[in-house]
């Protein structure tokens, strides 16, 4: 596949909070590559949405032949070996990429669903503290398996670290003091410098 070509990705729900749609675009625009974006469900060339990813979920990514591939953690390790040289992912068969899927996992299944409650609309009080304090937990542990100054992985910048830095990013929305994990705030600076995740963040209006 020629990644000059156009690709398509549909960004609805959350566009306001930083979706998690923030850390698809960090990759497509390390890559040069041409996407559409929309804050409604239509495509970026006015198609309904739905026709692409009928869960009505984003995002999406559609193939100039017209396959389609949906869920953030599988579109993001298809580009990432498009590109098996870039370090964006370790390569199949090695212990590295079994680790990468662990923690794309992780943050899917702890981090980005344990926020759910604190967008969903009618959430009570108490569903909201609940997921809160569960969700600090999670950030006790983290912050003890990420090394100061490294990425999730270590030395290396890989589609982990875009979706762990999208997520964190949501304890702003929630009211969280990154303060309180020290680890987690450096981490989060520590990627929010890199030049092509500010292009992200700019692309999402989330940073002037």
């Amino acid at each position: 596949m020629n990644w000059t070509d156009t690709q398509q990705i549909g960004i609805g729900a959350l566009q306001g909070l930083g979706a998690s749609t923030v850390f698809v675009l960090v990759l497509f625009i390390g890559f040069c590559v041409i996407f559409g974006f929309t804050k409604t469900k239509k495509t970026a060339g006015g198609g309904d949405y739905y026709k692409i990813n009928s869960k009505g979920a984003v995002p999406a990514l559609q193939l100039d032949d017209g396959r389609v591939l949906t869920e953030g953690p599988a579109i993001v390790q298809y580009i990432a070996d498009r590109a098996p040289d870039s370090g964006l992912a370790p390569r199949w068969g090695t212990f590295e990429r079994y680790q990468l899927m662990e923690m794309l996992n992780y943050i899917g299944t702890e981090l980005h669903s344990g926020f759910h409650p604190l967008f969903t609309p009618g959430s009570s009080p108490e569903t909201k503290a609940a997921a809160v304090e569960s969700l600090g937990k999670k950030f006790d542990w983290l912050s003890r398996r990420i090394t100061p100054g490294k990425y999730v992985l270590g030395d290396t910048f890989t589609v982990a670290d875009a979706y762990l830095f999208t997520v964190l990013r949501w304890m702003d929305y929630a009211k969280m003091d990154r303060g309180k994990w020290p680890a987690l705030a450096a981490y989060f600076e520590l990627v929010g410098r890199r030049p092509k995740v500010q292009e992200a963040l700019k692309a999402e209006g989330l940073l002037k």
